[in-house]
C-alpha cells in the first residue's frame, strides 16, 4: 500500500512534464511572449452624441419631433443642480427652468424632486416622471407625479399626482409610455420598479388624472428569485462596507408599447425575461385580476435590461447590461444583436428619435459606491450614444 501511494505523485509529475514538453517543445518557445488578448468584439456602429464630462449621472433621454434632446439626472447621491435638462449647443441646461428643478417641500406638486424618466409624446409634449424618492428612499408625500411641458412654449401644461394608494410607500416610478388614442386624452403606462415592495404596471388616465395598479406583485413584475447578474466580471450585488453582499432585486423596469398599441412589453431589471400583456386588459381599472394574470405571456430570455423600446416597424429593443449590448427583436420574435461595444457600460434608457436613430445613455450605474463597499468606481464621462435603426418612434394619437 505504501509503495502504491508514493508512486502516484511520480506518475503525475511525469505526466505533467510530458504535457509541458508537448506544449513547449523548446526552451526558446517557452520563453516566447504571450500573445496579446484580442480586443473586445464590437457589433454594429454607435455614435457619441454627448459626453457628460462633469456633473451627475444621467439615466433618461428622449428626442422631440424637432430634434431637441432632453435628459434627466435622478438624485441618488450625486450633487444634482437640476434633475431635468436640455442639450443646447453642446451643454446641458436646466429645463423647463431652474426654479422648477429646485424642489420645495411646501410645493411638492410644482417642483421636481428626483426625476427618473423623460419621454416626448405624439403631441410633442415632454412628459417628466418624478418618483419623488431620492436615493430610493420612501416616496415624498404628494410629490410623485407626471408633468407635461408644451415644447412650443416651454410651459408646464399638466401635472398629474399619483396618489398614495397607487404610488405606495415602496413604489419607485421608473419609465413610461403613452397611447393618446385611449380615453378622452390618452393613457400612460408606468413601471413600478420597487426595490422593497411589489412591482406593478401603473395606468394613468390623462384626462381625469385617475390612476390604478395592475399586476401588482405578479411574478412578471417581480424580481426573478433565481437571477444572478454579472457585470464586468463581478456579481452585481449591493455591497456595504463590512457587510455580506445582498441581492440587487429590482422589479418591473423597462417598458415598451407595440406599434399598434395593443401590446405592452415590460421586464423586471432583475430578470432576463421579456413579458407581454394586452393593453385592453390594463385599461379597465375594474377588470378581473385573474384574467389579466392569465393573459401575461413570458416571451423568453432577452438578456438583462435596464431599458426597452419599440419602433414603428414592429421591432423591439432591449438593453443587455451584462454584455454592453442592445438587442433587436424582429416581428417574428427572433433576436439579433444591434450593437455591442465595451464603451456601452450599462446601457440605460432607450429612445427612438425622429431621425431614424436609437438613442441611449451609458452611465456606469453598476460602478456606483453601493455595489463596491462604498467606493465609487465610475469614471467620467458618462455617455449619450445613438445607433441607426432606420425607423421612427411609436407615436399613438
Amino acid at each position: 500500500m505504501q509503495a502504491k501511494n508514493t508512486s502516484v505523485p511520480f506518475i503525475a509529475a511525469a505526466t505533467t512534464a510530458l504535457l509541458i514538453q508537448l506544449a513547449f517543445p523548446t526552451a526558446a518557445h517557452a520563453a516566447a511572449p504571450v500573445a496579446a488578448v484580442p480586443a473586445a468584439r464590437t457589433v454594429g456602429t454607435i455614435e457619441a452624441v454627448h459626453q457628460f464630462q462633469t456633473g451627475p449621472m444621467p439615466t433618461g433621454v428622449t428626442v422631440s419631433a424637432k430634434g431637441r434632446i432632453f435628459v434627466n439626472f435622478p438624485r441618488w447621491g450625486d450633487d444634482v443642480p437640476f434633475t431635468v435638462g436640455e442639450l443646447r449647443n453642446g451643454a446641458v441646461v436646466a429645463y423647463p427652468s431652474q426654479a422648477a428643478n429646485t424642489f420645495d417641500a411646501k410645493k411638492p406638486a410644482d417642483t421636481l424632486s428626483s426625476v427618473q424618466s423623460v419621454v416626448v409624446d405624439a403631441l410633442d409634449r415632454l412628459w417628466i416622471l418624478d418618483p419623488a424618492a431620492p436615493g430610493f428612499q420612501t416616496r415624498i408625500a404628494g410629490a410623485a407625479k407626471l408633468v407635461a411641458v408644451d415644447l412650443a412654449t416651454n410651459k408646464v401644461v399638466k401635472t398629474i399626482i399619483i396618489p398614495a394608494d397607487v404610488a405606495l410607500d415602496t413604489t419607485y416610478l421608473n419609465d413610461v409610455r403613452f397611447d393618446l388614442r385611449a380615453g378622452k386624452a390618452g393613457v400612460a403606462y408606468i413601471t413600478d420598479s420597487s426595490v422593497s415592495g411589489p412591482g406593478a404596471i401603473i395606468v394613468v388616465d390623462i384626462d381625469s388624472g385617475r390612476s390604478w395598479r395592475k399586476l401588482s406583485g405578479h411574478p412578471s413584475t417581480s424580481p426573478d428569485p433565481a437571477f444572478v447578474p454579472f457585470v464586468e466580471g463581478q456579481r452585481l450585488a449591493q455591497r456595504a462596507p463590512g457587510k455580506a453582499p445582498q441581492p440587487f432585486a429590482v422589479a418591473a423596469d423597462g417598458i415598451a408599447l407595440s406599434a399598434d398599441g395593443a401590446t405592452l412589453y415590460y421586464s423586471p431589471l432583475s430578470s432576463r425575461h421579456l413579458y407581454a400583456v394586452p393593453t385592453k386588459l390594463l385599461l379597465d381599472a375594474g377588470a378581473n385580476d385573474a384574467a389579466l394574470a392569465a393573459a401575461v405571456r413570458d416571451l423568453g430570455e432577452k438578456g438583462a435590461s435596464d431599458g426597452l423600446e419599440a419602433d414603428d416597424k414592429g421591432r423591439l429593443y432591449a438593453g443587455d447590461y451584462e454584455h454592453n449590448s442592445i438587442h433587436q427583436r424582429q416581428a417574428d420574435g427572433q433576436w439579433t444583436t444591434l450593437a455591442s461595444d465595451p464603451r456601452m457600460l450599462w446601457p440605460d434608457t432607450l429612445s427612438v428619435g425622429p431621425d431614424g436613430y436609437l438613442y441611449f445613455i451609458a452611465n456606469q450605474l453598476h460602478r456606483q459606491a453601493g455595489f463596491h463597499d462604498g467606493k465609487d468606481l465610475r469614471q467620467k464621462p458618462y455617455m449619450l450614444f445613438r445607433t441607426r435603426i432606420n425607423a421612427g418612434p411609436v407615436m399613438l394619437k
